[in-house]
């Protein structure tokens, strides 16, 4: 099997306690995946697309963005509604990654294209068992697309 290790975490979440927990629960999960962040949908999208703060940073390109909804400035619906209209970026997994369990948000999702729909535990032992199940299922058992032989954006 490959070593899907490299493969970047990016989590697109303005709380800076659940973005701690998720770490935290990454680790505790043993995956060995680097985690960055961004705190809204602006920077998301500047991360992806290489521009405004990170147009000078060699940021690698995500394997799969962990995506919150409920963000500043731009929020994950809108975020999520850019990237998947974005020929350079829509083949990149987002997995929202939410508070929210409205089925209005569910729904909208994936019509606008979100790979998975995750509500956030309310435990950290649930938050660990969710960061093994993902995982699992998005570095063992699915096959990510490789961007052009392309590590960086």
């Amino acid at each position: 099997m490959n070593d899907k290790s490299g493969i970047t975490i990016l989590m697109a979440d303005d709380d800076d306690d659940d973005f701690l927990l998720t770490q935290k629960a990454l680790a505790e999960s043993k995956l060995l995946n680097k985690l960055c962040r961004v705190k809204d949908g602006e920077e998301l999208l500047d991360y992806l697309r290489g521009s405004g703060e990170f147009a000078h940073q060699d940021c690698a390109r995500p394997g799969i963005v962990l995506l919150d909804l409920n963000m500043p400035r731009k929020d994950g619906r809108e975020a999520l509604k850019e990237i998947k209209s974005d020929p350079q970026l829509q083949d990149i997994p987002v997995v929202v990654f939410t508070t929210s369990k409205a089925e209005e948000d569910i729904f909208k999702s994936y019509k606008l294209g979100v790979n998975s729909f995750i509500t956030k535990p309310v435990t950290f032992e649930n938050l660990i068992q969710v960061m093994q199940t993902l995982g699992k299922y998005w570095f063992e058992i699915v096959e990510l697309p490789k961007h052009h032989g392309e590590d960086k954006r």
